[in-house]
């Protein structure tokens, strides 16, 4: 069907639409386009929780609701916790030798040290100085991943492993602190799964490595006595609900954004990983 021709006045009222249409079209890429502020590395700008520890992104408000993303831990009668006990009793004989040593290793999250565990998969020392937005960014993830474990925490104060067993953990002097915190999920896997997703989309080609490191550092919570398997399982659930929240928060990406910047720059410098202990660790993963 051919149309008739438009009116002189319907076609500069149509141009006239289109005209303020392709404005606002443009208008919003200008803003999209704009950068945002470059956010703080500073404590001092960000803000403390307590002494050490960076608050995170994301109000309390909207933090992932651990209640309602994890099932309940498995019952005591049930095959599930009879499967966490095998797990538990399996890995015992791991605590004393390389493997276990590891598991202590990453059982350290204060900053530095904590971010060594990733040294070798991702082939860069992430320092304060050299690499200050990730750094920062890693920080600042570790409150909102592990913050976000708590509701369901509180809510079935599941007894842990080494607890239970009366047996040792990797950390003896962590444990009367341990004994009184809920097992269940685990917020050293929640974290540790997402400071895994972010690094993995930070350096894509080193995704396999990142989350492999990522998800045997879950694992040394289990090698370590402190938590089941199912906590551990749990735990990344909760970690990469948290991961999914902070993408919508402006800072979060501004400061994802200028990672990234310094991680081509550490690339492009010829800038690896100084870590002296990539074969030692490689071989008690493998354990």
């Amino acid at each position: 069907m051919v149309r008739p021709p438009l009116s002189r006045y319907a076609a500069l009222s149509w141009l006239a639409a289109l005209s303020l249409l392709l404005a606002g079209c443009a208008h919003r890429a200008q803003t999209v386009e704009q950068p945002l502020p470059v956010p703080p590395t500073a404590a001092a700008e960000i803000g403390e929780l307590r002494p050490g520890l960076l608050r995170g992104y994301l109000d309390r408000k909207v933090l992932p609701d651990s209640l309602a993303l994890v099932s309940a831990p498995p019952a005591a009668d049930s095959p599930a916790f009879a499967a966490d006990q095998e797990v538990y009793q399996r890995t015992r004989p791991l605590l004393s030798g390389a493997r276990g040593q590891l598991a202590a290793r990453d059982a350290r999250l204060e900053f530095p040290q904590a971010l060594e565990a990733f040294a070798c998969a991702a082939d860069l020392d992430i320092t304060e100085s050299a690499t200050p937005h990730l750094y920062t960014l890693l920080r600042r993830t570790l409150v909102d991943a592990g913050l976000s474990t708590y509701r369901a925490k509180d809510h079935y104060q599941r007894t842990r492993p080494f607890a239970l067993n009366r047996q040792a953990s990797c950390t003896p002097a962590e444990e009367p602190k341990l004994a009184k915190d809920g097992s269940y999920p685990s917020g050293h896997s929640a974290v540790g799964w997402a400071w895994g997703l972010v690094l993995a989309e930070l350096m894509p080609e080193r995704a396999d490595a990142l989350l492999q490191r990522s998800y045997a550092f879950g694992q040394s919570r289990v090698v370590c006595g402190v938590h089941w398997q199912s906590d551990v399982d749990a735990g990344r659930v909760v970690g990469a609900a948290a991961v999914a929240r902070q993408h919508a928060d402006a800072t979060f990406q501004a400061q994802l954004r200028a990672a990234a910047a310094e991680i081509r720059e550490s690339r492009a410098a010829g800038r690896g990983s100084a870590s002296a202990n990539c074969a030692s660790e490689a071989e008690a993963l493998k354990q």
